[in-house]
């Protein structure tokens, strides 16, 4: 997928005035906002299942080399072979090997945001594969040739006739409207590919160590059919997704979906141990790629706690920047509070310098996160490397370094805030409203602030006392 995040002002600007993407991303709050909080409210001990699951994350990760080596033997041992790649150029060259080593000219996919980083389909093509997509959301993407918007509903931004147009040109049959309609002559196509496939691709929600089991979690049945009809199945994942026993899954997922679409399990756990027994139907081989891409170099620096995430998406859904500028604005696979951590960690911090910024610090994020990463605090030190390292603007890093000195010597600071009162007060004139800021118009491009009441707060609480 293109890296296009050195573009998130401008692109937040064209979401902003985009009104078909406001109405679906309004829709996205009333289903899945409402749907967590509902879900969540079932469950008394919440809080203690969210604090078991960050310690289960924590453990894995504090360990992650001997729990990846767990992995690889009980794997092995059930029939699956394991691959290491380093970068995501070595999860394509596997894959296209794989694919030439089993004459594969057809492989079929479940959704796998991993595979999105890596730019997988595009390889396979390069390669004389043909890749579907079968997740529905995924296939009405690859359709209309877009990136995902959303790592759970990825074809949140369009509506049901912009999906109308798309099948009854693409498909070329009668234009439908009715949902079920559209959903049954996606279905009524895909079969053929299920069906004529030689591979299937999954991504991995988690893997457990004890069994060398992959897991998919999914609402559609598109991912069973891939992982058990094709001879030959790949699954790529993350190397952090590992968790130690069948148990710490069981704690996770009473948080993933709950956290991710509202629900209290979705339609489909599907958990892959070893190829196909003697009278089993599923995969004559089965391939494990464990990626790292910058994952490993996150362990024992600022970022650690990010690689925690499993992936669920709460933290956009309740984000109030994400609401209003949707997926396609931060440029790159992981989208929200979540993107802006993830995108300058794995493409390089100079490569996502708005991303950081890209954020009211209202804490919803880290509120809603299942296994209390905390977001505003990460993107907060992310700001930190940026002026450290001289990414922000000049103009900004003085300001900083001024406010900085006048900090440190209070006396001269209150008398400095002092003055900045009483000049806002008269700014906002009669209407008490600021609508223009010199030095620093982009607060004021798009709102009016109110004005101060001309004191400080250490003035209006001295005033109180007395």
């Amino acid at each position: 997928m293109q890296i296009s995040s050195m573009h998130f002002k401008a692109r937040a600007g064209e979401k902003l005035a985009d009104v078909k993407l406001q109405a679906a991303l309004h829709r996205l709050q009333g289903n899945f906002v409402k749907g967590r909080a509902d879900r969540v409210a079932e469950l008394e001990n919440f809080e203690e299942i969210r604090t078991a699951a960050a310690a289960i994350r924590d453990r894995v990760i504090n360990n992650l080399d001997l729990y990846l080596e767990e992995f690889e033997r009980n794997a092995t041992a059930r029939g699956a072979v394991v691959h290491w790649a380093e970068t995501t150029a070595d999860v394509n060259r596997i894959v296209c090997e794989l694919a030439s080593r089993y004459g594969v000219r057809k492989a079929v996919k479940s959704k796998s945001m991993v595979s999105e980083e890596c730019a997988l389909n595009d390889a396979l093509e390069a390669a004389g594969v043909q890749v579907v997509e079968t997740d529905l959301g995924e296939y009405i993407l690859q359709l209309a040739k877009e990136p995902p918007s959303h790592i759970t509903a990825p074809v949140i931004h369009k509506s049901r006739d912009e999906v109308s147009d798309l099948f009854a040109k693409e498909h070329q049959r009668p234009r439908k409207t009715d949902i079920g309609e559209l959903t049954r002559e996606a279905r009524e196509l895909l079969r053929t590919h299920f069906l004529s496939a030689d591979m299937g691709i999954t991504g991995a929600n988690f893997i457990v160590a004890e069994t060398g089991t992959t897991l998919i979690v999914t609402n559609e049945g598109n991912g069973r059919m891939v992982t058990t009809l094709p001879r030959v199945h790949v699954a790529i994942t993350g190397i952090e997704k590992v968790v130690p026993t069948l148990e710490d899954l069981a704690t996770l997922l009473r948080l993933l979906p709950r956290s991710a679409t509202g629900q209290t399990i979705s339609n489909y756990v599907s958990l892959t141990t070893g190829i196909a027994q003697p009278g089993e139907q599923g995969p004559q081989h089965f391939h494990i790629i464990l990626l790292d891409a910058g994952r490993s170099r996150l362990i024992g620096g600022d970022m650690q706690a990010m690689l925690r995430c499993i992936r669920c998406g709460a933290c956009m859904n309740h984000c109030p920047v994400y609401q209003s500028v949707g997926g396609h604005a931060y440029g790159w696979v992981y989208p929200g509070p979540m993107g802006s951590i993830l995108t300058p960690t794995f493409v390089g911090l100079e490569n996502a310098l708005e991303l950081p910024q890209a954020s009211t610090f209202c804490n919803q994020c880290s509120v809603v996160c299942p296994v209390k990463i905390p977001l505003p605090d990460l993107m907060r030190k992310l700001r930190e490397h940026q002026v450290e390292r001289g990414l922000r603007p000049w103009q900004e890093r003085v300001a900083l370094a001024l406010w900085s000195w006048c900090a440190q010597r209070p006396a001269l600071y209150a008398w400095v805030s002092s003055i900045a009162a009483k000049v806002l007060h008269r700014l906002g004139g009669a209407e008490r409203l600021i609508r223009h800021l010199p030095l620093v118009s982009g607060w004021t491009a798009g709102r009016d602030l109110p004005a101060p009441q001309g004191k400080t707060f250490r003035e209006l609480y001295a005033r109180r006392n007395r």
